[in-house]
This record gives structure tokens, C-alpha cells and sequence, in this order.
């Protein structure tokens, strides 16, 4: 019993529970706290993102020798292929489904957060792209310049890294989704605006399971590999991403899972996860393309035809990839797909920003999990092109 009292997964749907909880009965001055407290947290876990993905990618890459060019090109290549056919998934039953719906158009208003007691700005070292570029040549000169030292200093960061994760993210994550929850109820986004999209919302969900589904059965059949030994172990993942509604925040919480696999190889998954979490958004892509076609209908009385659709899904792919893992990074990463190619005013976009962000924790908790199908993926590519795995092994 004590075991699972200390486990994440327990700790997480606590956190969820009080947020809400207190959110609801919570006056303004308790929310000052709260609102306080959750961006003080967040600040804390955003700073640190930039770290993990360079302590990850970049000795990884450079453990991973001349195949490390190949391995990245194929991650790459998984991420796209798999975020345009989340997207074409979605459109496809986005054609059949929505005309037969009856969706309201108003969301209501929202109530207004107080203001901070006071704001402690704790900039990030670098961009999360930048972090992630240089983690990628770093990574791959190590290995062309065969640099031993410089792949030494990159194992000892990861450890001071892991070190950080283990004693500061993972810790304070409770409690920066339980004020995230208890500022979502405060507010009024879950009982105002909820039930107006709960018919798209659902359907967007089964579209979410149905893909992880898809990636999974192709993993499996790519590797040779049992797939339900990478999806059970990624259940406090998924919470996670629910809660902070970002695949960059949940890094820690999702290496943490990935490292209990058996059938995931270490220095394949040290590699491919944190990657992931910032090239890979499937399910952001696939919300994010039903509910562009759900506004055409309620504004303009009609779907986006489908050569708009289909260069907006090709386009979106690219862009998905380039979208950084923090909330509403997609959909804000290419609003200019969606006013230029899809031609949505400001009303559309406004509408946009205010629904995708009712799930964007699920659609977080798609790409999430969707990542360890590509870790799968990439697993059985090198196992069957003989690439040898490095006996050093990092655990958190």
C-alpha cells in the first residue's frame, strides 16, 4: 500500500484531484497564491527543459557513432510521416463526421484570474530549439571527430542532468499540475466551456487512441517486439502531459517510463525520446485539424475543400516538427497556415486558440505516448541493420 501511495501515478491523480477541488471553492486572494505559485513552478521546470534535451540528445548522439546521421534521419522521418497521417486521419472522418453534428458556436466567458502577488522571470538558457539544434551538432561532430573527451564531459552533464531531474522536476511536478487544474476551474474553462465542444472533444479523443493504436501495431510489426511492453509502462506519462499540457515538461516523467521497458534499447531511447518530444505531435496535428474544419462549418457554413486541406496538412507536418513541446506550441506555430492557407479571420483564429486549448493536454498525452511507438520504431531499425548498442546505460 505504501508503494503506491509513493508512486507517481498516484501522486499525479491527487495533484489533479485538490487542483480542481480547490480551484472551485477557492476565493480571489487564495488564487493570487495559487496563480503565483504555478507560474513560479513553471518557470522552474521550463528552465530546466533546454538542459535535459541537451544532456539526452547530444551524448546519445555522440555514443551512437557514424550511424548517428542515419538513426536522426529516420527519427525525422517517423515524426513527419506519422504527424501527416494523424492529419490525414483526421480530416478524413472530419469530412464524414462533422456535417452530421450539431455544435454550438458560443463558448462563454471565461473568469478572469487574478493578477501575481509578485513575478519571478527565470529566463532559459537558450531556446528549446536552439537547445535541441545544438544537441544535434554537437551530437553528430563528436562523432565525425571521434572527440573522446568531449564525449566524457557530455556523460558527466547527463548525470548532473538526471541528477536535476530527480531532485527538482520530477518533485515540484505535483504540485505545478494541481494549481494548473485549480486555475482551469477557477476560471470557469471547465464547466463553461466544456460541454460546448464535448461531442468534438470526445471524438477527437477516440481519434487520439485510434492513432496510438495505428502507431503502435506498425511499431510492433517494424521491430518484431511486443508492443503492449512500451505502452504499459506509460501511464504516469500520459497524466503527466494531461496536466502540463507539455510534451517538453513531461520529458522527465516520460524517460522515466520508457526506461522500464525491456524491449526499448537505452542508448536508443536516451536518444529518441527527448527528440521526440519536440519534433513528433501527432496528436496535436490530428486536434488540430478537426477542429479548424469544425470552426469553417460553424462560421462559414462549410469545410475547407480538399486541396486546401491537403496543402495545409503537408504544410502542418513541417511545421509540427518545428513547434516547440509547450502548450499550444503547435496551433500557435501555424496560425499563418491557417489564415493564409485555409483563410479563417480573427473571429476563426480566436475560436481556434480557445478550443484547442480545452484538450491540448490530450492532444500533449497522444504525442507523448506516440513517441515510445517511435523509440519502438527506431529500435528495430537498428536492430536489424546491426547497429550496436553501447554498453553505458543511464537510468533515472
Amino acid at each position: 500500500m505504501k508503494k503506491i501511495f509513493n508512486s507517481l501515478i498516484f501522486k499525479l491523480v491527487l495533484a489533479v484531484t485538490i487542483g480542481l477541488i480547490v480551484g472551485f471553492i477557492s476565493s480571489e486572494s487564495v488564487m493570487n497564491v495559487i496563480v503565483t505559485l504555478k507560474y513560479v513552478l513553471g518557470q522552474v521546470i521550463f528552465f530546466s527543459v533546454p538542459l535535459i534535451i541537451i544532456g539526452f540528445i547530444a551524448p546519445s548522439i555522440a555514443k551512437l557513432r557514424h550511424n548517428a546521421s542515419q538513426l536522426l534521419g529516420f527519427a525525422i522521418g517517423f515524426a513527419y510521416i506519422s504527424s501527416v497521417g494523424a492529419a490525414a486521419f483526421s480530416a478524413i472522418f472530419g469530412y464524414i463526421l462533422i456535417p452530421k453534428l450539431s455544435i454550438a458556436s458560443t463558448t462563454g466567458s471565461l473568469r478572469e484570474l487574478p493578477e501575481l502577488i509578485f513575478q519571478l522571470d527565470i529566463p532559459q538558457v537558450m531556446p528549446v530549439m536552439s537547445a535541441l539544434f545544438l544537441s544535434i551538432i554537437v551530437g553528430l561532430a563528436v562523432t565525425w571527430t571521434k572527440a573522446d573527451l568531449v564525449e566524457k564531459f557530455l556523460n558527466e552533464f547527463q548525470n548532473i542532468v538526471l541528477s536535476l531531474v530527480n531532485k527538482v522536476v520530477i518533485p515540484i511536478l505535483p504540485f505545478f499540475i494541481a494549481t494548473t487544474f485549480a486555475s482551469l476551474a477557477y476560471e470557469g474553462s471547465i464547466t463553461n466551456h466544456l460541454p460546448v465542444f464535448l461531442k468534438v472533444i470526445v471524438i477527437v479523443l477516440i481519434g487520439h487512441f485510434i492513432w496510438m493504436s495505428v502507431l503502435y501495431l506498425i511499431a510492433g510489426i517494424m521491430s518484431g517486439k511486443n508492443p503492449m511492453e512500451v505502452i504499459k509502462y506509460y501511464g504516469p506519462a500520459y497524466l503527466t502531459a494531461v496536466g502540463s499540457m507539455s510534451s517538453a515538461a513531461t520529458l522527465p516523467v516520460a524517460l522515466e517510463c520508457a526506461k522500464k521497458s525491456k524491449v526499448l534499447r537505452k542508448d536508443i531511447l536516451d536518444f529518441s525520446v527527448p527528440l521526440c518530444s519536440n519534433i513528433h505531435l501527432c496528436g496535436s496535428v490530428l486536434t488540430e485539424v478537426f477542429f479548424v474544419m469544425v470552426v469553417s462549418q460553424i462560421l462559414y457554413g462549410h469545410l475547407p475543400s480538399v486541396g486546401n486541406m491537403v496543402l495545409f496538412i503537408l504544410l502542418l507536418g513541417v511545421f509540427a516538427i518545428g513547434a516547440p513541446g509547450v502548450p499550444g506550441g503547435t496551433v500557435m506555430a501555424s496560425l499563418g497556415l491557417i489564415t493564409s492557407v485555409l483563410g479563417f479571420n480573427e473571429t476563426g483564429t480566436a475560436l481556434i486558440l480557445t478550443i484547442f486549448a480545452l484538450q491540448d493536454s490530450f492532444g500533449t498525452a497522444c504525442n507523448v505516448v506516440g513517441d515510445g511507438a517511435l523509440t519502438l520504431m527506431l529500435t528495430g531499425v537498428a536492430d536489424k541493420k546491426n547497429i550496436k548498442s553501447d554498453d553505458k546505460s543511464f537510468n533515472l
